[in-house]
């Protein structure tokens, strides 16, 4: 197989190799999306080149790997998005897409954050949807990091809700941000931001927080991506 130049980088939670180039730079490919795959060999994923931090180190010679599906299998988060529903807390249920609700039977808020440069300039994106009813949030939150940007967009959609005895569902890709509100990961940082997060959830009585697979071609996330993007070029807010 052939051989390419990969480094080491911090991808969300997880150490990741990205292709680069002989200095160590990642190297951007086809729309401007950087490959990175978990293990040498491992199945190839793409993503922007903002959500990587090149930690340093030597590029290595690897053999190439098998490009993953552009859309659904494996996540480009690595965690899983089936298995039983997992109980929270009062009303509050963490489940993977399967369990996902129509938006005939639930609100839909998705929600992202982006960083260019972890830390550096932050934003965060949601895309809200209720019976026919679209509203979206692009905010940007200067400089920060891609835990906060994640974390902010989750307490901008739980905001929206106007009552919150409907049934929701939450969306995001963030492994970090749905375990730390959950009390499933023990929170270092971020502190006063998670119990934000954790004060509107219980709110509510009816609430399905769902691990959706990131960069996977999934409408509702690649939107709420874009909202968060968006933010960090204007270096504006806006909502609708």
């Amino acid at each position: 197989m052939a051989e390419e130049l990969w480094i080491e980088a911090k991808f969300r939670d997880d150490t990741v190799l990205v292709r680069s180039d002989a200095q160590g730079r990642a190297v951007p490919g086809r729309g401007g999306l950087v490959d990175f795959c978990y293990k040498p060999g491992g199945k190839v994923y793409r993503s922007h080149a903002d959500k990587f931090t090149v930690t340093g180190g030597t590029p290595k010679a690897l053999p190439a790997g098998e490009p993953a599906p552009a859309r659904g299998g494996r996540s480009a988060s690595r965690s899983k998005t089936g298995g039983p529903p997992v109980r929270v807390g009062k009303g509050v249920v963490l489940v993977g897409m399967a369990g996902r609700r129509p938006e005939s039977e639930s609100i839909q808020i998705w929600t992202d954050g982006a960083c260019s440069g972890n830390p550096g300039p932050a934003g965060s994106g949601v895309h809200y949807s209720a019976g026919g009813e679209v509203r979206e949030v692009s905010e940007y939150l200067g400089q920060g990091t891609n835990n906060i940007a994640e974390l902010t967009a989750m307490l901008r959609g739980l905001e929206m809700v106007p009552d919150p005895s409907v049934p929701v569902d939450l969306m995001s890709d963030s492994d970090y941000g749905l375990k730390v509100v959950t009390g499933q990961y023990k929170a270092k940082k971020n502190k006063e931001l998670i119990a934000e997060v954790q004060a509107a959830l219980s709110r509510f009585t009816d609430i399905q927080l769902v691990k959706v697979p990131g960069h996977a071609g999934v409408p509702g996330n690649e939107r709420a991506d874009e909202l968060a993007r968006l933010a960090i070029e204007r270096r504006a807010n806006w909502r609708s």
